[in-house]
């Protein structure tokens, strides 16, 4: 199994990132902040307009780890993840299969349907472990909807139609979710799913996490072989990593959305974290991000028995672990694409 490694995360503003042998060097006004050697590292993540030395990128495409530069609000601005791993065989048939519709309609099935069960389950276990809650009767209609979209996917014909049974239930699942935010419920709420630009605290969270996630969505696939931006349900589109963005679906719920709802509800962020703009967005403190990536890096490390592989792996190894399962599933040494199910989540 992949060994999982650390995330470089610079967040330091006026830092250059740069070589010196096979270590990755971070300065600040010629000083040495940090020091890291390569092969300790997966990828690096860097938040804001800091410079980073060629010799640097050369040095992580040869050793496999993955960048990425974000603004410092975290959106996504680009990425260098080096030569593909891969054999072209596998590229060929996944990209047949992104244009065969009945086989691109039958993953994508099996990927929401994983989302789905995913939801409700992360939707159970907050109503049983909090007998509390002020509108119970509103999250169980929540449960009801997506139990009914479950058995819906079975029956649709097209991609469209997919794709509009999972719009329908992931509002209907924010609406549950906002249930599930016990504390600080003045400054923290969900009233539905919006990003370009986060308009709330709890979108932003959830926006900036997702990035994360898809970034290590991303550099798993292209780790296993398979082009990132060929996907099955998203639609291709220039910059845009279609098949990150299917792939992630599943695993919203168990890696993110829990998370940020221990965040909130454990006061680990608090609202003065984070600063509105002039333009209405709402965007973390520096504080506030740096508390988020130190919990998401201790997320990554928990540990979970895989339901497909009935074996215990690390958290953060979900992505790489789902990418090569699809890529076994493309080669044609599955039946079928098995999506991860959270109920085997601690």
């Amino acid at each position: 199994m992949k060994k999982l490694q650390n995330t470089l995360y610079v967040t330091t503003p006026n830092s250059y990132i740069s070589k010196d042998g096979t270590n990755i060097v971070v300065l600040v006004d010629d000083s040495e902040l940090g020091r890291i050697p390569i092969h300790n590292l997966q990828s690096i993540i860097c938040f804001g307009y800091m410079g980073m030395s060629p010799a640097v990128m050369r040095l992580c495409v040869e050793n496999g780890v993955a960048i990425a530069f974000m603004t410092p609000n975290g959106r996504f601005q680009a990425s260098v993840l080096g030569e593909t791993k891969g054999n072209v065989l596998l590229r060929r048939e996944q990209y047949r299969m992104a244009d065969d519709i009945s086989r691109a309609l039958d993953i994508s099935k099996n990927l929401i349907k994983g989302k789905f069960m995913n939801s409700r389950y992360l939707l159970r276990r907050g109503k049983n472990d909090h007998n509390s809650l002020q509108n119970e009767s509103s999250l169980d209609a929540v449960l009801n909807s997506i139990s009914n979209g479950l058995k819906a996917i079975d029956t649709c014909q097209t991609l469209e139609e997919l794709r509009g049974i999972e719009g329908n239930i992931a509002k209907l699942y924010f609406s549950g979710m906002d249930e599930l935010i016990l504390k600080q419920k003045d400054v923290f709420f969900i009233r539905s799913r919006n990003k370009r630009p986060p308009t709330d605290r709890m979108n932003s969270l959830l926006s900036f996490l997702y990035t994360l996630l898809a970034h290590d969505v991303a550099s798993s696939l292209e780790a296993v072989g398979l082009d990132s931006f060929v996907g099955f349900l998203h639609t291709d589109r220039p910059g845009r990593r279609s098949l990150a963005f299917d792939v992630m679906e599943e695993m919203r719920s168990p890696i993110v959305d829990r998370l940020a709802l221990n965040l909130v509800n454990l006061g680990k962020i608090t609202g003065d974290g984070f600063l509105e703009k002039e333009n209405g967005s709402i965007i973390m403190s520096d504080n506030t991000r740096k508390i988020v990536l130190e919990s998401w890096q201790s997320r990554k490390n928990d540990e979970i028995l895989h339901p497909f592989l009935g074996e215990k792996i690390k958290t953060g190894l979900i992505p790489h672990t789902q990418s090569m399962l699809l890529a076994r599933y493309i080669r044609g040494d599955l039946d079928g694409y098995p999506p991860f199910i959270m109920k085997s989540v601690s």
